[in-house]
């Protein structure tokens, strides 16, 4: 923890659990987090078997497992580059809005809220709160690094049955597990979000990931067949000279893949459809879009060919729209779940609330001052930080060179 918010903390009364006298961590609770055992993961190709295997497991009403799931989740389905942007895309939106703590009195601490807002810790709950949506349910551990700051350890997804609250420290071995939910430590260090009936965003995902992955594979193959097409040579391939020597003939022509046949022997390619790989493309655009749709609501900026500026416009409002029920789910697990913990534990001291700061419509706050500046005046200070500009003063006019009568005054012509 840096030493403002210790300061603020001590000058608020709260109690530093996390300091012994000597000023060393201590912590008195136990540590899940480092006892679980990692598991290695081979990478096989999946396909939509695997997944409605994963989600029956999961679905199971007598001991679910979600594991298959969860791996399938993290080393398939978030490799695709473009579903991975458009969540980073939407998650980055709620993680960059601006925050403020109040006191019990309703005004802002804007000292300890510039200093949290570049807690790691804080952004890693936060980021928690928001995979909740992702992965359907997340297990959160507050504890102590080793040099004793405040840090934040997410507990493995593929350990955790959450429809009856067992913790498995080796998934593949049921038998060693707790009930977490019954540890003294839930609710304080453990923070529990989502729920279990809740497969995740992820889930529906995973059909179109693995879809454009097939279209790419086969694309690929296209691409290899027509930019170099396999080549054969007919030999008599009972002499064994005759063929060594047609072996590295076809070897030292290229890395194409290349065959021998006998000359009693007939080869035809299959005559397939006439292609240039539009079929590939279109089915990867189709699996690109519905992924956005189900991220981000829309699809922003993809469509080259029939999109329009004011489309894209109208999906970013979607998407903004989208960010702020993501702050407003964050919210109500700061108020309900964390701010709690945190002040039981002495992170942040009691009395205090979290909150967002309202989103402004500048485009239409700017369009209401500019139709009234003729009639009102307005704090400088507050144009400057709401609108970005840098208005110093009110512009100085030259007194015009004519009287009132419109006659040509002597001094009022040199100005």
């Amino acid at each position: 923890m840096s030493n403002i918010i210790t300061d603020i903390l001590k000058t608020a009364g709260a109690e530093l659990t996390r300091l012994s006298s000597d000023g060393t961590a201590k912590r008195k609770q136990t540590s899940y987090y480092p006892q679980i055992i990692d598991r290695t993961i081979h990478q096989t190709r999946k396909d939509v078997r695997d997944w409605r295997n994963a989600v029956n497991l999961a679905k199971q009403a007598e001991f679910p497992q979600r594991y298959p799931l969860i791996n399938m989740f993290e080393n398939d389905i978030l490799s695709d580059a473009h579903l991975t942007s458009q969540i980073e895309n939407r998650k980055n939106a709620a993680i960059a809005a601006e925050f403020e703590l109040k006191k019990s009195d309703g005004n802002v601490d804007e000292e300890l809220t510039r200093a949290l807002q570049n807690e790691k810790w804080l952004n890693d709950l936060i980021y928690a709160v928001l995979d909740t949506h992702y992965y359907g349910y997340t297990l959160a551990e507050l504890g102590y690094s080793d040099n004793g700051d405040p840090c934040v350890d997410i507990i493995p997804r593929q350990n955790l049955e959450p429809k009856n609250g067992y913790l498995y420290f080796d998934y593949f071995n049921t038998a060693q597990k707790i009930l977490y939910r019954k540890v003294p430590e839930y609710g304080t260090w453990l923070l529990e979000f989502g729920s279990y009936k809740n497969l995740g965003l992820l889930n529906k995902a995973v059909p179109h990931v693995l879809f454009k992955k097939f279209a790419l594979s086969c694309w690929s193959e296209l691409c290899e067949i027509y930019g170099i097409p396999p080549r054969y040579v007919k030999t008599n391939t009972q002499d064994p000279k005759a063929l060594e020597r047609s072996k590295k003939m076809m070897e030292a022509m290229g890395a194409a893949a290349w065959f021998v046949i006998d000359t009693t022997e007939e080869f035809n390619f299959a005559q397939g459809v006439s292609t240039n790989g539009d079929v590939y493309n279109n089915l990867k655009n189709a699996c690109n879009n519905e992924m956005s749709l189900l991220v981000s609501g829309a699809v922003i900026g993809q469509d080259t060919v029939h999109g329009s500026n004011n489309k894209d416009q109208s999906a970013q409002q979607v998407l903004d729209k989208l960010v702020v029920f993501d702050c407003s789910i964050v919210e109500q697990a700061m108020k309900t779940i964390i701010m709690p913990a945190l002040q039981r534990i002495g992170w942040i001291p009691e009395g205090y609330s979290f909150e967002y700061l309202k989103a402004k419509d500048t485009k239409e706050l700017w369009a209401r001052v500019k139709d009234s500046l003729s009639f009102y005046d307005y704090d400088l200070e507050w144009l400057n930080a709401t609108f970005g500009l840098k208005i110093t003063g009110a512009r100085q006019t030259a007194q015009p060179a004519f009287g009132n009568e419109g006659e040509l005054s002597a001094e009022n012509f040199f100005v």
